[in-house]
């Protein structure tokens, strides 16, 4: 069982929320919260409630970043040419480029 923590607001989360995704969903939501560096449950919660999710460029990130475009590389090379790319792949492409996007605009205002 998880540890307590409390919101930003100083709120006790005390509520369990569960549903059923399948295993490639469980796999694209896995990705994306090892991308954005939070946890999975603030990445959950921030992604429900319609809150933005904001990137903080970490060793972790990128370390996450680096294994996502290795992947992407390979499933690239994988894919014959002609062929179609599933939405899925689009999707971490998508989110990797908004991403490295504004770590490179945070590295521009420092």
């Amino acid at each position: 069982m998880s540890a307590k923590n409390c919101d930003n607001h100083n709120r006790w989360r005390s509520k369990t929320i569960a549903f059923r995704v399948s295993p490639e969903e469980n796999e694209q939501i896995e990705r994306y919260v090892q991308l954005s560096g939070l946890t999975k449950q603030d990445y959950i919660t921030r992604r429900l409630t319609h809150r933005d999710i904001v990137v903080q460029g970490s060793p972790r990130v990128f370390k996450a970043l680096r294994n996502q475009l290795a992947d992407v590389l390979a499933e690239l090379q994988r894919i014959e040419t002609g062929s179609c790319i599933d939405d899925e792949l689009l999707d971490v492409i998508e989110m990797i480029a908004v991403i490295l996007g504004g770590l490179k605009g945070e590295e521009q205002n420092e």
